[in-house]
């Protein structure tokens, strides 16, 4: 899931990211301790991969000291199951002009399939 993720975000990042898409990646090691790395580490890897938007320092997704920006975009949108994300690879469309969250994707979801919803926005 990975390899196919990151490729996908690269592709959507060259391709819309001339037309105002803006991805931004918040590494977690809350899930089977798949982020062990350091920051430079998990910024060294992601480049690896072709990624040349920004990939933050790992933060903590869920619980009660998660990051702000995750709390916000939980409630605003949460699962069928609960709030809490799952997996690694969880993805938030979040509209730009208004600040708003306008979908929250699986973590199996891939990055092309969000594509039209992504269009729309933009």
């Amino acid at each position: 899931m990975t390899s196919s993720n990151y490729a996908e975000l690269v592709a959507l990042d060259g391709k819309l990211g001339p037309r105002g898409l803006q991805i931004l990646a918040f590494p977690s090691n809350e899930f089977g301790g798949q982020e062990p790395g350091t920051d430079a580490e998990i910024a060294q890897f992601a480049a690896g991969k072709g990624a040349s938007f920004p990939v933050f320092s790992k933060v903590r997704v869920n619980g009660a000291d998660c990051e702000p920006l995750y709390a916000f975009l939980k409630a605003q949108k949460g699962e069928v199951l609960g709030a809490e994300i799952k997996w690694n690879f969880a993805k938030f469309l979040v509209d730009g002009r208004t600040g708003q969250v306008v979908h929250r994707y699986v973590p199996t979801t891939s990055p092309s399939a969000i594509e039209p919803d992504i269009l729309a926005l933009l």
